[in-house]
Formats: structure tokens, C-alpha cells, sequence
């Protein structure tokens, strides 16, 4: 019974958008997380002076420490993000799922 129940979940289209979605969403959070890693080594290895220039004169933090906060602060973010669609539209189109193919 089990197998079938799988199957039918296999082969339904829903299923399929689904996976597409969740896949095509998962990945555009990665490149943007790819993206911003990057871009911060890329700038750890070209222009180092400009991250360890104070925020203002006579103060001991640098640019580089928000915006290393920063990025780590986008991470969680963008985690956040995927997390309310996932139990949002991903959540309710396989409960949708399930439905259909139970019947």
C-alpha cells in the first residue's frame, strides 16, 4: 500500500511543480548567500585597507566588523525566508499532495 501511496505521489504533477520549486527557491537563496560570501573575500583580498579603516576618527571599530555582522545577520535572514514559504506554500501544496493521493 505504501508503494503505491509513494508512486502516486511520484508521478503527480503537483509533486513535481513542487519539487521544482522548493529546488529553483533553494538555490536562488544559495546564490545570493554565494554571492555576498564572495563578494566579502573579494574584498578581504583586494582591498583590505578600506575594511580596516575606523567608522570614525578615534574609534577602534572598523568597517569590517558590520559588515561582517551584516552578512552573518543576511544568513539568518535569508534562512528566515526560506523557512516561512517552506511552512507557508510548500507546506500547504504538499498537504495538497497528500489529499489527492489518498483519495
Amino acid at each position: 500500500m505504501n508503494d503505491d501511496i509513494y508512486q502516486g505521489i511520484e508521478e503527480n504533477p503537483r509533486f513535481k511543480e513542487l519539487v521544482q520549486k522548493r529546488s529553483r527557491f533553494a538555490w536562488f537563496l544559495s546564490l545570493i548567500t554565494l554571492a555576498l560570501y564572495v563578494g566579502f573575500i573579494l574584498l578581504i583580498a583586494f582591498d583590505p585597507q578600506w575594511l580596516g579603516t575606523p567608522l570614525a576618527p578615534g574609534l577602534t571599530i572598523t568597517r569590517g566588523i558590520p559588515v561582517g555582522v551584516g552578512l552573518i545577520v543576511i544568513s539568518f535572514v535569508l534562512t528566515g525566508i526560506y523557512v516561512y514559504r517552506a511552512n507557508g506554500e510548500f507546506d500547504r501544496l504538499n498537504a495538497e499532495i497528500l489529499r489527492e493521493v489518498k483519495q
